[in-house]
């Protein structure tokens, strides 16, 4: 299984999904940039997210919020007392370690040297804030993005005057400075979120995060999850946090075992309450029917774009025997694949066959997200458009210029299919819909 995790970290520097960040000069340890098809599945990722919870419910609005926000936002949230870990410093090579993760207390793991006495450290980013030295005050890189629909809630009443049950989505960029064990893209100090927080009605919220656990995760099955390498997982009490009164995660069995890919919480009226008491304002809403005001309860399904981008590449991999020769091809969801159609001549050095292929490439654009390809033998062009999870491949040969039709190849069966250029775009509408 470890070998697995290393043909995916392969397979994203080769094929152009995830780079080492920074690492012309070395990298910079848990930071990953997005290549040209990393960033379009991780976008369609998103897209899908997005559209499940908020294009297709009519309670849930968007909003993206400030990644700095007033400092006294995380005194009211808790994260200034509560969010740190303890970590322990190798007196020899100075790393540092959470202390969780160390079987030997006393010495490094790395270079057996002795470590120091476990010692708390908060995991916020700390920066400073104003453009005079002697003027600036502290802020903080927001460690999760939930607090900016919080702060907002009162905003959102105003404008859009919503009846409970109702939520705010969004997705956006967060920080934490932890110690990360190094699995790839699965724990990074700077990462993305996509986190809903549904207010409800306090004697509803029992019921409600029972229905947003199905849902969401339905959501990973919807998009070709295998159900054996999914599981819901309930906190034990000792592990809540300190906001929470319940809270299932929802897992993936990666390569390196099973970890959280978003955790569904009942947060009660802890947020809402402890924003009333530090700012001043009242966060009460008001039911107009029952003349009452109260602090709605709010469900929050927290889940990350990097590790589902993770768990999708895992899950899509896949290798089988063609002839003499293994084929690897992402066998990633539709709606995912970060290529839709590629554009492929057989022979490059035929002109005219060059010309009708790129022609088929730019009227395909306006339809599809797909590219054209010429720098290799078709062969290789199909196995390279397998690496990358392309749906469709279409070869332009010289019968193309007398037929005016094309060879269709699917990623999957690899079954190929003569289709007139002209029902072209209608037949892969239909399968891509």
């Amino acid at each position: 299984m470890v070998d697995l995790m290393q043909k995916i970290v392969s397979l994203c520097k080769r094929r152009g999904f995830i780079f080492q960040s920074s690492e012309i000069y070395g990298g910079l340890a848990n930071t990953w940039d997005y290549g040209p098809y990393g960033v379009e599945l991780k976008n369609n990722v998103k897209h899908c997210w997005w559209k499940a919870n908020v294009y297709e419910q009519d309670d849930i609005f968007g909003i993206d919020a400030a990644i700095l926000m007033h400092p006294k936002v995380w005194k009211a949230s808790g994260h200034l007392e509560n969010f740190f870990d303890l970590k322990s410093d190798c007196k020899s090579c100075k790393l540092r370690f959470k202390t969780a993760d160390l079987k030997d207390k006393e010495k490094c793991p790395e270079c057996g040297g002795e470590l120091t006495p476990p010692r708390p450290f908060n995991l916020m980013f700390k920066t400073t804030y104003g453009a005079v030295e002697s003027d600036t005050s502290e802020v903080y890189f927001r460690p999760e993005t939930a607090q900016g629909m919080f702060v907002n809630f009162l905003n959102i009443l105003d404008s859009k005057h919503p009846k409970l049950p109702f939520g705010l989505a969004q997705i956006g960029k967060a920080f934490r400075n932890e110690v990360t064990p190094g699995n790839f893209t699965f724990r990074m100090r700077e990462f993305e979120q996509m986190e809903i927080e549904y207010f409800v009605h306090p004697q509803d919220a029992d019921k409600k995060l029972s229905e947003w656990i199905e849902r969401r995760f339905n959501w990973y099955l919807n998009l070709g999850i295998k159900k054996e390498n999914l599981r819901k997982r309930p906190h034990t009490k000792e592990e809540l946090a300190h906001y929470a009164v319940a809270c299932t995660d929802i897992e993936y069995h990666f390569p390196f075992g099973w970890a959280e890919l978003e955790g569904i919480a009942n947060r009660a009226d802890f947020d809402l309450k402890q924003h009333a008491q530090f700012s001043g304002k009242d966060l009460r809403y008001f039911d107009e029917v029952k003349k009452e005001r109260f602090y709605p309860y709010i469900i929050e399904p927290s889940g990350g774009v990097d590790r589902s981008v993770l768990a999708f590449l895992v899950n899509a991999y896949h290798e089988e025997k063609v002839k003499d020769d293994i084929r690897v091809v992402l066998k990633l969801h539709k709606d995912l694949a970060p290529i839709k159609v590629a554009v492929l001549p057989l022979l490059k050095n035929r002109p005219e066959i060059v010309e009708l292929a790129r022609k088929i490439a730019r009227d395909l654009k306006k339809n599809f997200v797909s590219t054209y390809d010429d720098t290799a033998a078709i062969g290789k062009l199909y196995r390279r458009q397998d690496e990358i999870g392309t749906l469709y491949c279409v070869t332009v040969d010289v019968e193309s210029l007398e037929d005016k039709k094309v060879t269709l190849r699917d990623r999957d069966t690899m079954q190929q299919d003569r289709i007139s250029i002209n029902q072209l775009r209608e037949y892969l509408t239909d399968k891509l819909r």
